[in-house]
């Protein structure tokens, strides 16, 4: 499916990194949808259906029905490695038509008959998810911010044990525990939505990698406490909390440092550009951009 992407539109997908004293990483979901058609597609990178199935999931999964479409698409064609499954082709469908997507009802049309599926492998926010589906989002998401899994479910079994409605006296919410401020921060639109609220702890995380050198003790200190405090102890912080939150954490991550790579998503040719006014950086893309 060809599609013509408008000026604000991909303005709106870039990759936005805050420049701070760290980056502070904000993906969009139009962004790992940009990417997922050049893996799918060869633009500027080594075709990769795999590649591009995972992208276009995390996109849906943050809410992108171009992407739930792509996904459609792919499972009625067999791509990625998939065998063709018009059960769950016609699952993604469903989805995006009753998200307004006009071409989607001629692509149910198609399947007529056939009993929608959800995605076992991508599934989509329905009501509270356990822990299974939990742990599948944050298997596809963490990865793209440059961060071990394993750390990021141990940090919400601590925080929250995988409750995504938890509401702690401080006000911090869902999964990961944000803080309305640090929402904000980190461009959550919906604090209570699941797979928005563990993406904007990742970014929080990804910027405490990033600013901590990957020393995971200062930067679960930090998440827990505010890097602040941490700045001026210059290290954990003498808080009984913070002490024990940090501990409960390593004996279920047990690793003291963490690598600090590039972004996975940053494998895809953009140049960088500085805004110092604001200081703000944006990779953008420099050539095959989709048409």
């Amino acid at each position: 499916m060809m599609t013509r992407w408008p000026l604000f539109t991909l303005l709106s997908g870039l990759l936005m990194v805050t420049a701070l004293s760290a980056q502070a990483v904000v993906l969009t979901p139009e962004m790992f949808r940009d990417a997922a058609i050049r893996y799918e597609r060869g633009l500027g990178v080594e075709q990769d259906q795999q590649r591009a199935y995972q992208l276009y999931c995390v996109a849906a999964l943050r809410g992108d029905t171009e992407a739930a479409h792509h996904l459609g698409l792919m499972y009625m064609n067999g791509h990625a490695g998939l065998a063709a499954d018009k059960s769950i082709a016609a699952g993604w469908f469903l989805v995006t038509s009753e998200n307004g997507d006009s071409s989607s009802n001629r692509d149910l049309e198609q399947l007529d008959g056939i009993s929608p599926a959800p995605d076992p492998a991508c599934p989509l926010v329905q009501g509270q998810p356990d822990r299974s589906v939990i742990e599948t989002w944050v298997k596809l998401l963490a990865p793209e911010y440059g961060l071990d899994p394993r750390l990021v479910l141990a940090l919400i079994a601590v925080e929250s044990n995988y409750n995504s409605r938890a509401l702690s006296p401080r006000n911090a919410h869902g999964l990961m525990q944000l803080l309305p401020a640090t929402a904000e921060r980190f461009a959550v639109r919906d604090i209570w939505d699941p797979v928005q609220n563990i993406s904007g702890g990742l970014s929080y995380l990804r910027w405490l990698m990033e600013y901590y050198s990957g020393k995971v003790r200062l930067v679960l200190a930090a998440y827990n406490a505010g890097e602040h405090a941490v700045d001026h102890y210059q290290k954990i912080p003498p808080y009984d909390e913070t002490k024990r939150y940090v501990r409960n954490i390593l004996i279920k991550y047990r690793k003291l440092i963490h690598p600090v790579d590039p972004l996975p998503i940053t494998e895809i040719e953009f140049k960088t550009v500085d805004i110092a006014d604001n200081k703000t950086v944006m990779l953008t893309p420099v050539q095959n951009t989709p048409q």
